[in-house]
């Protein structure tokens, strides 16, 4: 499993040494550099689905809102000592 976080592009720039197009990209007042290469269409303001470095897709202000409700629900869980499981989990006795 992977997770993708969603960022909004606030600047375009092609990186000098091979010329691959990066982003400088907002998450929630942190700011990364991101390869755009495998999301060419984005476009300053839009919001893409980051990992790993990559931006890998665009996705709409509708959908990246969603995302970082979840992640803040998720934050919560563990802000408060419980467990986060997805379905095919096991709870193992110890």
């Amino acid at each position: 499993m992977c997770l993708g976080v969603p960022g909004k592009i606030v600047e375009i720039y092609d990186q000098a040494k091979n010329e691959l197009p990066m982003g400088k990209i907002d998450f929630g007042g942190i700011y990364k550099d991101i390869c755009l290469a495998y999301t060419p269409e984005a476009q300053k303001g839009d919001y893409v689905l980051v990992h790993v470095g990559f931006a890998i897709s665009r996705i709409d202000e509708t959908e990246a809102q969603e995302i970082f409700t979840y992640l803040n629900e998720i934050g919560q869980i563990e802000e408060a000592g419980l467990e986060v499981r997805g379905e095919g989990s096991k709870k193992t006795e110890g």
